[in-house]
């Protein structure tokens, strides 16, 4: 069980997000939150197609296209 987390480059409402993920299950990011102390209703998974993740995640910003990602610098 292990629960990734990309670095924050993810620029959006004035801070920077990343990916935080489970190579396990939903219920290991939930106990994740609950020991984090977060309510279980601050915290929510809602599986999907990866088609739909990615349309989310362009919808929310949070997706950078390739073409826009290679003008950024990285490091």
């Amino acid at each position: 069980m292990t629960v990734l987390i990309d670095p924050p480059l993810w620029p959006r409402h004035g801070t920077v997000w990343g990916h935080l993920v489970s190579d396990t299950s939903y219920a290991e990011l939930h106990a994740f939150a609950e020991r984090a102390g977060l309510p279980r209703r601050a915290f929510g998974a809602v599986p999907v197609s990866t088609r739909e993740l990615v349309r989310r995640l362009r919808a929310s910003g949070l997706r950078v296209p390739a073409r826009d990602r290679r003008a950024t610098p990285t490091g």
